[in-house]
């Protein structure tokens, strides 16, 4: 009997700590219903084990259940309660009144440190001001010579892949995105170094796979169990690579500053110069020593990662959605030779609002693979919604792509119909129907640089290829960001 005492005083122990945590983080008087199917004790904390392509259909199963629900679920993880949400209007209530990103986002501080995508919300509010000068009009503009150059190279590095079949082209993607970012971030040309390029690319990858093991075993949270396990050893070695590349960057501008006082204009082509981000938030450092060299860093990491992989990603899905729906892709093509000619020349930015159709397949792609699927917010008080009460102190994980799924769309709500942007009336009638780059107040500060790019790199490619793939032989995982595991590839013939 004595072997039973120990076992008691755990349980005992287990259902006092359950008390406790009920206790600092109290129901409201109107709680969302919980998802079906959970356990005693355990909650649903069973249904997030698996692989990241199991983790994705849990996600879309509570998405579904949401929308009988007015767009709000709940679920536990153990003593915890979360909060699921679709609803448009709810999640703009919260993005807005709900600043702070909740704690699984320090998973990434390792790597990104107290960058945008990861500061506290006081943090956040003085950097993105600091950070706005940087993303006007007015710089992105200066990268079109960037966006026309790198589109023509990778025009020239997916010319061995004509006639012969399916290929990865997210391959090629990623490193020209890769290429792209260092150009306009960081004023630094990597277009040779393919070593480096590589290295940085599968860096990234192992890493967003990382945090997506941390996020699923939960016994990793911990940085203390964290610290013991084979996977931090993983990670060491990826921020090796993912450090280096920006601590080098930083230490060669800031030796170019002190010889000069000035930090060079970047050119590409003859006669277009631009200035790259970082030169503009080292100027800012240096002028008015509001940035230390860590704060750089996480900006210059920050910016990569949210502008090399997103976008190489969404090229990669829209390259094989149009692949799938030759009709479509005719119409894009007819489209640019009606606003660019029969030339070769390079695409000017009075074009890209003339890429209408062009913009409209972007869109529609965003809407079906949304690259940030999900966010995190951490509730700092109640918060009321359209037909519930959320409570403080919680977890809310919006679900991004469960607005792209709802009803509200139609009956075709799961085809790929570029045609509907192209009239208003076929739209959702809500303002924050569409939510590809977040909503409310922390929305993506890289909107704009990801369409100049992304319109510039397909004006250039569609131009001269002719994709053919299938994306009903996607699988989907869910990695932090929403990534292929499979049935991406892609074949092309050269126009003639």
């Amino acid at each position: 009997m004595a072997f039973l005492v120990p076992i008691l005083v755990c349980v005992v122990c287990m259902l006092f700590s359950y008390y406790l945590w009920k206790k600092s983080c109290p129901d409201t008087d109107n709680e969302p219903p919980m998802v079906p199917g959970g356990l005693p004790l355990l909650g649903h904390v069973l249904k997030f084990m698996g692989d990241s392509i199991h983790l994705w259909r849990v996600l879309n199963d509570f998405a579904s259940n949401s929308y009988a629900n007015g767009g709000v679920v709940a679920a536990s993880v153990g003593p915890r309660t979360i909060y699921m949400v679709t609803d448009p209007d709810d999640i703009f209530t919260i993005t807005n009144t709900s600043l702070d990103k909740d704690d699984i986002y320090d998973l990434g501080r390792p790597w990104i440190g107290d960058g945008l995508l990861t500061a506290r919300a006081s943090t956040w509010k003085i950097k993105r001001k600091l950070l706005n000068p940087a993303f006007s009009q007015t710089v992105m503009d200066g990268f079109m010579g960037v966006f026309n150059k790198q589109a023509r190279k990778l025009v020239k590095d997916l010319e061995p892949e004509v006639g012969k079949g399916p290929f990865d082209h997210w391959t090629y993607t990623k490193h020209n995105a890769l290429e792209t970012i260092c150009l306009t971030a960081m004023g630094v040309d990597f277009t040779d170094h393919t070593i480096l390029n590589s290295q940085y690319v599968t860096a990234v990858d192992e890493i967003l796979k990382i945090i997506a093991v941390r996020f699923r075993k939960f016994w990793l949270h911990s940085d203390y169990t964290f610290r013991w396990s084979n996977v931090k050893k993983k990670q060491d070695a990826c921020l090796k690579i993912l450090h280096n590349m920006s601590d080098t960057v930083i230490k060669r501008r800031k030796t170019e500053f002190d010889n000069n006082n000035i930090l060079p204009e970047r050119t590409t082509i003859p006669g277009k110069k631009f200035k790259a981000f970082m030169d503009l938030l080292f100027e800012l450092s240096v002028e008015k020593g509001v940035m230390n060299d860590r704060e750089l860093r996480e900006h210059v990491d920050t910016m990569i990662v949210g502008g090399y992989d997103t976008t190489a990603t969404v090229l990669m899905y829209t390259l094989l959605l149009l692949g799938s729906h030759p009709e479509v892709q005719e119409k894009v093509y007819q489209e640019l030779k009606v606003v660019l000619g029969d030339s070769d020349r390079d695409v000017e930015k009075h074009d890209l609002s003339q890429l209408v159709y062009l913009e409209a397949v972007l869109k529609e792609s965003l809407r079906l693979y949304p690259i940030g699927p999900v966010l995190g917010r951490r509730l700092d008080k109640n918060v009321q919604l359209k037909n519930y009460t959320l409570a403080a102190g919680r977890s809310c994980f919006l679900l991004l792509f469960g607005i792209h799924k709802h009803p509200m769309w139609g009956a075709d709500v799961d085809q790929f119909n570029p045609d509907r942007w192209m009239d208003p009336a076929s739209l959702p009638d809500n303002p924050n129907a569409f939510a590809a780059f977040s909503l409310g107040r922390r929305i993506c500060i890289g909107k704009t640089y990801a369409y100049m790019s992304l319109k510039t790199t397909l004006a250039h490619v569609l131009r001269k290829y002719r994709f053919k793939g299938d994306h009903t032989q996607l699988e989907l995982k869910f990695v932090v960001l929403l990534k292929p595991t499979s049935g991406y590839y892609v074949s092309i013939e050269e126009r003639l």
